[in-house]
């Protein structure tokens, strides 16, 4: 099938009833034993085996652990005793986010498509930390130095304020950043810090609470994995970090066989969500503009020329992140637009 025309299936699957079958919950506490900290592999055996429909709920570390924490001056009684422990007993760290997983669901295969539902989010930690090193993020010429900055969250009112800063208040949105299934299994081991044909390190805002995730499957199981606790972050990520943060959350997974997926998609309550993914942020630009045109032609019976022109009325594109090596830009269509 050409990629055109799945992007069409793929962005109205929403439209149509999903069939739920078992519901049991699981758990993935933050141990050692259910972290793996910085890539995707289909080698790595499953830390949890679920049954489509499943919730797990889980708790994460935030990315590089703890030490930029210690570095922006946190006490160190303000760590978890499972913090700590993450910390001591991950050695082999390939990228920077400790992740939970990889989840097994019975039944996937390469092909299928794992419909991830974010059912809640929450503060493991009511604190993080956000920066930039020397000659990173989008203007590293202008900053070849480093800083780190110490944000506390107010759990109550949802509001985060800035070390330093104090007549500015961030409204919280938590999201995971990095949420992703193995690659095939002859492609080995994929760092987690860049976005891909699996997902994974997307940073995008959008998927908070309430949000959906589909991903294709590559290898069997799907063998999905979740991290990167961000408490807030801005379109683009521009300094290369968002509010680094602690996180819990619960997801449901559903397997769809019925679905055949290119690339992922999400939605959220009011809107359907186009990505495009490429180093080059003009072709990522592109390939989320293509994806919704598509969307409009296959599944609304759109002339292409008709569907460009509501695209550039309508969709809204926005920088996801300019700083993963690989830029994302995600096309956001209002729900409401179809009757």
């Amino acid at each position: 099938m050409r990629v055109a025309a799945v992007v069409g299936l793929l962005l109205c699957s929403a439209l149509r009833p999903t069939a739920v079958g078992a519901q049991e919950d699981h758990r993935l506490p933050l141990t050692p034993e259910n972290i793996h900290w910085g890539y995707y592999d289909a080698s790595i055996p499953p830390a949890l085996t679920i049954r489509s429909g499943d919730r797990v709920h889980f708790e994460n570390m935030l990315a590089r652990g703890l030490e930029r924490l210690r570095v922006a001056g946190f006490d160190e009684a303000r760590f978890t005793e499972a913090m700590l422990e993450v910390e001591r007993a991950e050695t082999v760290r390939v990228g920077s986010h400790p992740l939970n997983g990889p989840i097994s669901v019975e039944g996937a295969e390469p092909g299928d498509v794992l419909e991830v539902r974010i059912l809640e989010i929450g503060f493991l930690t009511p604190y993080g930390v956000s920066g930039f090193l020397p000659g990173g993020g989008t203007l590293p010429d202008d900053f070849p130095s480093a800083a780190l900055r110490r944000f506390e969250v107010d759990t109550i009112s949802g509001t985060i304020t800035m070390q330093g800063v104090p007549d500015v208040t961030i409204p919280a949105r938590p999201f995971f950043g990095s949420i992703g299934v193995a690659p095939p299994l002859l492609r080995g081991r994929i760092n987690s810090t860049a976005p891909g044909y699996h997902v994974g390190n997307l940073d995008n805002k959008e998927l908070v609470e309430g949000s959906t995730l589909y991903l294709p499957v590559h290898a069997r199981g799907g063998l999905l994995s979740i991290g990167d606790g961000h408490a807030a972050q801005g379109d683009g990520e521009v300094s290369g970090t968002a509010i680094e943060t602690s996180l819990y959350g619960t997801i449901q997974v559903v397997l769809r066989k019925d679905l055949e997926l290119a690339w992922p998609r999400a939605e959220t309550e009011t809107h359907y969500i186009s990505m495009g993914l490429h180093p080059d942020l003009d072709e990522a630009a592109r390939h989320a503009t293509r994806e919704m045109v598509e969307f409009l032609v296959t599944e609304r019976g759109m002339s292409r020329d008709d569907a460009y022109v509501l695209c550039s009325v309508a969709l809204d594109l926005r920088i996801t992140q300019l700083v993963d090596g690989t830029k994302g830009v995600h096309g956001m269509l209002a729900k409401a637009l179809f009757r």
